[in-house]
């Protein structure tokens, strides 16, 4: 994506080959600038205080970590301590997993002398098969907007198309392009008069800061709105879709994405708005079933609930409770975008894109 003219992705080798910059996007919306990641701690600092943050991205992420853990040490022992200790940065999303263990898998078969560029190649290699797959998404998506568009009544021809999104899952959630945002921003590209629904996202902000800045910096007409305006828009005739990303998405179609998601995609089943929720083949976890019983939910610091910029938000001694994510069930989700195409949220749907993949 641009920035002032510059194109950039989320994450890369610094000029040395042997560090890796990102993004840090806990300083957006105020400033914008990159952090230098020197050692696999240093990653899963960057991964566990939100320096990035999205499924695909802590993804790369992490391969690039187990890069840096074993330049310093190339050993199996020292291998098996960074996979541990990047694995432990974020419980929730599938990607980093995935990630994790192809990397490991790859080099271990490797000498020790061979693992750290190896690893180097892999991860790079992980990051492009992302980009490949987001605009992949995007295009799908696109063509399923055109259409959606296309079907309104005449009078509301000359209207914007109205996409309602929660969260952040565009190009600063993956490695450019984004989940989520891809169709939109192939949309806006397309020349389609596209309007897009911000919710905040409480507590950390994640719409409000990053989508925000996001579609404003392409020039996508958007407006920021707080997390419980969303039912309110659908009830009026003012959302014609909803679109979501996923941070593990199970084999029967069940998605868990950004605490609020579940709500949302109530609001549209009631109000007959499409709900569909776009992901890379890396976002499916194919030993879960049952999303609600089986998806391990990370709670994080109350302390983002009670506070903003160490601004307290409630009373002294009230407690706060976070958890990161929740979990919509198939049944309400239209369908799911990915970079294969369009599929039915279940099994079969995803079982016809995919295969047999386990």
């Amino acid at each position: 994506m641009n920035i002032d003219g510059r194109p950039w992705r989320t994450i890369g080798l610094e000029p040395n080959g042997r560090s890796v910059w990102v993004i840090d996007q806990t300083a957006l919306p105020y400033s914008f600038g990159t952090k230098t990641l020197s050692s696999c701690q240093q990653a899963a600092e960057a991964i566990s205080t939100m320096v990035v943050r999205g499924a695909p991205l802590i993804g790369v992420t992490g391969a690039y970590g187990l890069m840096l853990a074993l330049q310093a040490d190339p050993s199996d022992s020292a291998l098996a301590t960074a996979h541990a200790l990047l694995l432990s940065t974020r419980p929730t999303a599938v990607n980093l997993q995935w990630a994790l263990d192809r990397v490991r898998d790859l080099v271990m078969a490797l000498p020790p002398e061979q693992r750290a560029e190896a690893a180097r190649q892999e991860a790079a290699r992980i990051a492009d098969e992302d980009v490949a797959m987001c605009e992949a998404i995007g295009e799908h998506g696109l063509k399923l907007f055109q259409q959606l568009a296309a079907a309104r009544p005449a009078e509301r021809q000359s209207e914007p198309f109205q996409v309602l999104t929660h969260c952040n899952a565009g190009w600063l959630a993956t490695v450019d392009w984004g989940t989520a945002l891809a169709p939109i921003y192939k949309a806006h590209r397309a020349g389609l008069n596209i309007h897009v629904w911000v919710d905040e996202t409480r507590p950390r902000n994640q719409g409000a800061s990053l989508t925000a800045f996001e579609l404003g910096r392409e020039g996508v007409p958007h407006t920021v709105i707080v997390d419980n305006a969303g039912g309110h828009l659908m009830q009026h005739g003012q959302v014609d879709a909803v679109i979501v990303g996923t941070d593990r998405t199970t084999s029967r179609g069940d998605v868990c994405n950004k605490i609020g998601t579940y709500l949302k995609a109530l609001a549209a089943h009631d109000n007959q708005v499409p709900f569909y929720v776009a992901l890379p083949a890396s976002t499916i976890d194919w030993t879960l079933a049952d999303g609600v019983a089986e998806v391990p939910i990370e709670a994080r610091s109350p302390r983002e609930v009670s506070h903003i910029q160490d601004l307290a938000l409630i009373p002294e001694g009230s407690p706060a409770f976070n958890p990161a994510f929740d979990v919509t069930p198939a049944r309400l989700v239209t369908a799911l975008i990915t970079e294969r195409g369009v599929a039915a949220a279940s099994e079969a749907g995803l079982r016809g894109l995919y295969g047999t993949v386990a």
